[in-house]
């Protein structure tokens, strides 16, 4: 059974849009005038077909690390991703990779691994092979030894001489993933890499892009998985109907929410009196005792965090736990799609 105590307070103000959490860019290569060239640069770009516009007027900058791109279906991430490889032409913007235009630039290539969501493998080939074929049209002069090292850190070693046909769906986005890694590319692009692979295997391949990204390496990943995104990284961008929706570190992104009320639990010696003391503040939505602790709604993050240990001292009780119970990325993905 739960006790509630209620209180109402002015009404949130309206977050703008899109909702964006600023955040330095990293760049990888100086231009040749000195001046800093992100990854991953989008100016204005859309794309359309016919009268289906699948990206709309999308522009952010990317530098090294991993970022998420996250979106619901049909949202345009494939779309992006391609146009990002070079496949698609912008119908509208500029698209660039460390400074240039991928769309039919060679040169590009070098610098890019992609992993497409569609199964882009020869079932006939073994996994070396396969690897071998991609280090060989990236013109690599020891195709084999790359291959072999690409493969031994997807971890295929004991299947690299087994035909990919007999491999599982885990197993055959493992070795895309070698393919787009063995020449060593500065930007990576993955689209829903995490597919089909068990626990164990996603584990080591959240860590792989760490360890790439913390090597200086640009990765941007799409993924409906929302967990999978908390867990590798902070950064993400939200593309809702072609539109980009939000950029930044979500916890930031959330923080910028104020149009919608911050959820907070909080467990202290007496959550009676607290409460009662809480529901005096303006910064406070509203307030409810339940069976696990003291729930608390505030559109004010930030005057919460000023007033609370003062709340605490007024009414004579100890804090023990503090808890934002929202501020994950899945509270955020939700809140962006259905606004």
């Amino acid at each position: 059974m739960t006790d509630p105590i209620t209180t109402q307070s002015a009404a949130p103000v309206t977050a703008t849009t899109p909702v964006t959490a600023t955040t330095p860019v990293t760049a990888t290569t100086p231009a040749p005038n000195g001046e800093v060239v992100p990854a991953i640069e989008l100016r204005r770009v859309a794309r359309w077909y016919g009268n289906v516009v699948a990206v709309n007027d999308v522009s952010f900058a990317l530098g090294a690390g991993v970022t998420g791109l996250l979106g619901p279906n049909g949202a345009g991430k494939t779309t992006l991703l391609h146009m990002l490889a070079g496949f698609l032409a912008p119908s509208a913007g500029e698209v660039l990779i460390l400074g240039r235009g991928p769309h039919r630039d060679p040169s590009v290539y070098r610098q890019i691994g992609l992993v497409p969501e569609r199964e882009a493998v020869y079932p006939f080939l073994t996994g070396l092979d396969y690897v071998k074929f991609n280090a060989r049209l990236q013109g690599l002069r020891n195709p084999e030894a790359a291959a072999r090292a690409a493969i031994a850190r997807v971890g295929l070693d004991d299947a690299m001489d087994r035909a990919i046909g007999t491999y599982s769906k885990g197993m055959r986005q493992r070795v895309k993933v070698a393919g787009s890694l063995v020449h060593d590319p500065q930007v990576l692009l993955l689209d829903e890499p995490f597919n089909g692979m068990d626990p164990r295997q996603r584990i080591a391949m959240m860590d792989l892009l760490v360890e790439l990204a913390s090597a200086g390496r640009t990765i941007l990943f799409s993924s409906h998985i929302l967990e999978e995104v908390e867990q590798v990284g902070t950064e993400i961008l939200v593309l809702v109907a072609g539109r980009l929706a939000a950029s930044g570190d979500f916890r930031a992104i959330r923080a910028l929410m104020t149009d919608r009320p911050h959820n907070i639990t909080i467990h202290s010696s007496d959550d009676r009196r607290l409460a009662t003391t809480l529901m005096a503040d303006p910064a406070i939505f509203a307030v409810e005792l339940t069976a696990t602790g003291l729930s608390v709604q505030t559109a004010h993050l930030t005057a919460f965090r000023r007033l609370i240990a003062g709340a605490s001292r007024t009414a004579g009780v100890r804090l023990f736990e503090v808890i934002p119970a929202d501020e994950s990325l899945e509270s955020v993905f939700d809140y962006l799609v259905r606004r």
